[in-house]
């Protein structure tokens, strides 16, 4: 059994659980190195406390399962079975007692899951598990370091390859298309969410969608993009202007890297979470542009993009050595445009390592 599972499996123990169920391919693949989209079908996994746990998943999975070094019972179904029925075999045939204590992941459990959960287990009560999920996925090991290192090498690769596809009158869709092109030559696969470029006005809109309009000589072109590698996310944004900048739009820019370089400075083991929120915050504050920065200045990353923990002005939770996250603020101004800048962060013994390293000085792009 694999550290993952035995420090879940000591968990079920230690609440004197009966069992946990996982469903959300996340945790999924943090626990078992099994990577699946299932749509609507049921992929579970099953732990147990002095049991070996098993897998329910339907039988055009099974072989990728087995692929990823899966060494346990896997239960696979038909797309005509009700897999449910086999999940309560399953139960019952590892206890002739009633289970009482279920452990779930509360935002990925669905009510029409939990009906069928209790149907097999009439009088158990569920728990959430997604707490001590979230504390074992914010604090990353070697290898997980390693590969969201390389996954944030791939992200500066991707801006650079959006900067050079920048000419007078492309749209932002053309040049979302190249950097996601160019970075498929070099086998990335997925992108870890839909990539942003934004022209101009678009760019004062902070989760703005791409679209045909025109790159104009003075606009400012926000890109927020990042790739999955080997299961981990890279997230990245960068801005910069085109053909010339503003003195207003050079003083936002000047304001938001001074922002999170604020952030940035305070990020070490023991610090509040809030504290980093507050250090990027103040400056955009001081400079008159506190309505303009709508957002959290980060978020944790690695699995899942956006994971534990949530870098706001209200979590009083610390940073760890080998947490992984981002620092992003921004302003953003209505019809005139925006400004972010955001960079994946390790936090180390004496500080914090950046991950992404492509330069953040402002460039004007001719």
């Amino acid at each position: 059994m694999n550290e993952r599972l035995k420090q879940i499996t000591h968990w079920i123990k230690k609440t004197d659980t009966d069992l946990a169920l996982i469903l959300s391919p996340a945790n999924l693949f943090y626990l078992s190195r099994f990577e699946c989209d299932p749509h609507e079908r049921l992929i579970g996994l099953f732990i147990f406390p002095d049991q070996e746990p098993f897998f329910i998943c339907p039988r055009l999975e099974e072989s990728r399962l087995i692929a990823s070094g899966w060494e346990y019972e896997i239960i696979g179904y038909e797309d005509s079975d009700n897999p449910w029925d086999q999940v309560e075999q399953a139960l019952k045939k590892r206890s002739s007692r009633p289970y009482k204590k279920i452990a779930v992941e509360k935002e990925s459990l669905s009510f029409a899951r939990a009906e069928s959960l209790l149907n097999c287990s009439p009088k158990a009560h569920l728990i959430s598990i997604t707490e001590e999920l979230n504390r074992l996925r914010a604090v990353k090991d070697r290898e997980e370091i390693q590969i969201l290192k390389e996954a944030a090498q791939w992200a500066d690769y991707g801006v650079k390859c959006g900067i050079e596809a920048l000419t007078e009158g492309c749209t932002e869709l053309e040049v979302v298309a190249q950097i996601e092109y160019e970075l498929k030559k070099k086998g990335i696969r997925e992108m870890s969410f839909s990539t942003m470029v934004l022209f101009g006005e678009h760019s004062g809109d902070p989760h703005g969608t791409p679209g045909t309009r025109r790159l104009k000589r003075g606009d400012l072109v926000l890109f927020d993009l990042g790739v999955v590698l080997n299961g981990y996310c890279s997230d990245i944004t960068r801005t910069v202007a085109f053909g010339g900048i503003s003195e207003e739009k050079k003083a936002i820019y000047n304001t938001v890297l001074q922002a999170e370089q604020a952030a940035l400075n305070c990020c070490r083991p023991g610090t509040a979470l809030k504290e980093i929120d507050h250090a990027a915050r103040k400056v955009i504050e001081k400079a008159g542009y506190g309505s303009h920065f709508p957002h959290r200045v980060g978020h944790g990353l690695g699995v899942e993009v956006h994971e534990a923990p949530s870098i706001h002005n209200q979590n009083e939770n610390l940073l760890m050595e080998n947490m992984t996250f981002t620092v992003e603020p921004g302003i953003y101004i209505p019809q005139l445009g925006g400004v972010r800048i955001e960079d994946d962060v390790l936090v180390t013994k004496e500080g914090i390592e950046l991950l992404t390293q492509f330069s953040k000085e402002l460039q004007i792009i001719e």
